[in-house]
């Protein structure tokens, strides 16, 4: 049976990824100095204004200011020019404490206060997360939101390296796969869309986008009835925040499986690693993965969930879809014994304490062997074929 799946991703000058990097670059920040620091930093951003906003606890003191300024520059608002830009843009900052209520929680888990565990910190909220993976790719991720990141980064590199200079930050990739069956044979229909200057002509972008950025990237995935759209409307001069609002956590479905899995509903970008909403998204992650590069399923979704304050989650569900070589539940439990789901093991586990945010920001949080993301690791396989008896 043939189906068709897309997925989309977008670039770090995408007006909701400019706000993701700077609650990221905010946290990093701050995690420099004080690794315990409690963070939870939302960025909006419209023409001329940044506001960050948030509850931070912590020692440490950044110049919110100039972490603003410094993250635009980096993605290439540089021109005033461009509607949007690093020097000129207003920077608001709103933040105050975290809760105690929450902090209470946090500091001391349900199961250290009834001695269970003297040392255990609770889960950061209560909620569900998932994560994901499949042997479509030798990242283990599925296809089109593996190809559609690829072409982010792509169009970004030719526009920093000057390949095309007239390229401008904002953009956006779309990928649709065919599959028949379960297998993924070829590329239906690429769309990319590219803030560029004003001169330039249409026929040239065109021409380029698909020269430097689509067949680089697409390969023989792509045949003669694959469809190419290319900046559709015809224009693309006015982008980022001078083109439409950004706010932090708002591309969910493009930092993690293109919508190609389940989603807890919970974003990533400017919470420290108490938040499991972070912190286990990553973990449920690692688990998928791991199942599948031990050879025990060719797909895997695992979902938990977490109360707040209470350092266990309450649940773990895995399915392989039929595709497992031991039932599903022989695995949950395999794993509820064999590996520790607590905040505080994660953290740990990923050394999670760490400036390694800023650069998660864009083009994912999952699959990202190129930045040696440690939930990325397959280290977990051969424990599971083992243990599993595969």
């Amino acid at each position: 049976m043939k189906k068709l799946f897309t997925s989309e991703s977008v670039t770090e000058g995408h007006p909701d990824k400019i706000c993701d990097m700077i609650s990221d670059a905010v946290l990093d920040s701050i995690l420099q100095q004080d690794p315990t620091a409690r963070v939870a930093c939302e960025t909006f951003a419209t023409t001329g204004l940044v506001n960050v906003m948030g509850e931070i606890t912590t020692s440490a003191y950044v110049d919110i200011p100039s972490i603003v300024r410094e993250t635009i520059r980096s993605i290439g608002y540089d021109r005033a020019k461009y509607g949007f830009d690093c020097d000129t843009c207003g920077v608001l900052s709103s933040i105050h404490e975290q809760s105690p209520d929450i902090a209470m929680g946090v500091d001391k888990s349900l199961e250290s206060k009834e001695g269970e565990d003297a040392s255990s910190t609770g889960a950061g909220d209560q909620g569900m997360m998932f994560g994901y993976a499949c042997d479509e790719t030798p990242e283990l991720m599925p296809l089109p939101i593996s190809l559609a990141h690829k072409m982010a980064k792509q169009l970004t590199q030719v526009r920093k390296e000057g390949t095309l200079p007239y390229l401008r930050p904002d953009g956006k990739t779309q990928v649709t796969v065919e599959y028949d069956g379960d297998k993924p044979v070829r590329l239906d229909t690429i769309v990319v869309s590219t803030q560029h200057d004003p001169e330039v002509s249409l026929e040239t972008i065109r021409k380029d986008i698909e020269a430097y950025v689509i067949r680089p990237i697409a390969g023989n995935m792509m045949d003669e009835n694959t469809i190419i759209h290319i900046n559709p409307t015809g224009r693309f001069v006015v982008g980022g925040p001078a083109g439409d609002t950004g706010l932090t956590g708002r591309k969910i479905i493009v930092d993690t499986y293109g919508g190609y899995a389940r989603h807890g509903g919970g974003a990533f970008s400017g919470k420290d690693p108490t938040k499991v909403d972070r912190s286990a998204a990553y973990l449920a992650r690692y688990i998928a993965k791991n199942i599948v590069a031990a050879g025990a399923a060719k797909k895997c979704e695992v979902q938990l969930a977490y109360a707040i304050g209470v350092a266990k989650p309450v649940s773990l569900m895995i399915d392989t879809f039929g595709t497992g070589l031991v039932s599903d539940e022989a695995m949950a439990e395999y794993l509820i014994q064999n590996l520790d789901m607590r905040p505080d093991a994660i953290i740990r586990r990923f050394d999670l304490l760490r400036p390694i945010y800023k650069s998660l920001a864009a083009y994912g949080h999952m699959g990202r062997e190129d930045l040696d993301a440690p939930w990325e690791k397959t280290d977990l396989a051969k424990s599971i074929r083992t243990g599993l008896r595969l």
